[in-house]
């Protein structure tokens, strides 16, 4: 591996790292020498993909966490930096999809997609940036990366309230990413937009398009995702855990504020 792309010495945090995008950004992180904090509301699920990492010799913490809890975050931070030596990397993953139209949403469901997706990611970089900052805890600067989606680039149906969510998280980026730099704090921020990926998450849209009445079967919802993208196929989770490494590498040192689409060119169709 180029030695730009390594992460020996660097601490990553991962949230969401019990399964799917979140696990396989752990592993990554950890593949390519990180020390790495898991964390998850579903602490049985972050201990299953820690007991794996420690098999493997990979040095690896877990904690529950809820990501709406502002105290939980401050505890998370601080547990991180003292058992792992420092914050280099935060992974802002943790989200929840929630699909419906527009005239069948309620404020119930809108609220709760904005607490998770929005308010979580603000939270995340606010004390990532506190402790990464020069007169931080861990004071070295750093690399935070918000998961979006590609919802928040191309419109499609049954989605919307979800798809504003992460639009939110794409602003929310660009506008940390040149705060953080014009304070020369060090901290490059960037996000990245999935398309749909083979995870829990991802047949969620395809069993939302069914039970709407939209797709038939399953079997048709998902030939149309992959009609959408130009590369024919669902994206895997490994797909955006090395766009993730990309940008918590100094590969990317030069690069933030950015949006990577990682979603076989759905967003271009």
């Amino acid at each position: 591996m180029l030695k730009e792309f390594q992460l020996n010495g660097k601490v990553a945090l991962v949230t969401g790292a019990g399964r799917g995008i979140g696990a396989e950004c752990a592993r990554v992180m950890a593949e390519a020498g990180a020390r790495v904090m898991l964390t998850d509301v579903d602490l049985n699920a972050c201990t299953q993909v820690q007991t794996a990492l420690l098999n493997q010799g990979i040095e690896c913490c877990v904690m529950q966490q809820d990501v709406t809890d502002e105290a939980r975050w401050q505890e998370v931070v601080n547990e991180t930096i003292e058992q792992l030596g420092g914050l280099d990397i935060l992974i802002n993953n943790a989200g929840i999809l929630d699909g419906s139209l527009v005239e069948l949403d309620s404020l119930e469901q809108v609220t709760r997609l904005n607490k998770v997706n929005i308010e979580s990611v603000f939270l995340g970089m606010k004390y990532a940036a506190l402790a990464m900052k020069p007169d931080g805890a861990a004071g070295k600067g750093g690399s935070i990366i918000n998961l979006s989606s590609v919802a928040a680039l191309a419109g499609t149906i049954a989605h919307s309230a979800y798809g504003a969510t992460k639009g939110a998280v794409a602003s929310y980026s660009r506008h940390a990413a040149a705060e953080f730099g014009s304070l020369g704090y060090g901290i490059r921020v960037n996000s990245i937009h999935p398309g749909v990926i083979e995870t829990p998450m991802g047949d969620h849209v395809k069993h939302t398009w069914v039970n709407l009445g939209i797709m038939p079967d399953e079997e048709s919802a998902d030939a149309m995702v992959k009609s959408m993208t130009s590369l024919g196929r669902n994206g895997t989770p490994r797909d955006i855990a090395l766009a993730a490494l990309y940008l918590a590498s100094d590969a990317s040192a030069f690069v933030t504020g950015i949006q990577l689409s990682v979603d076989g060119g759905m967003a271009n169709r």
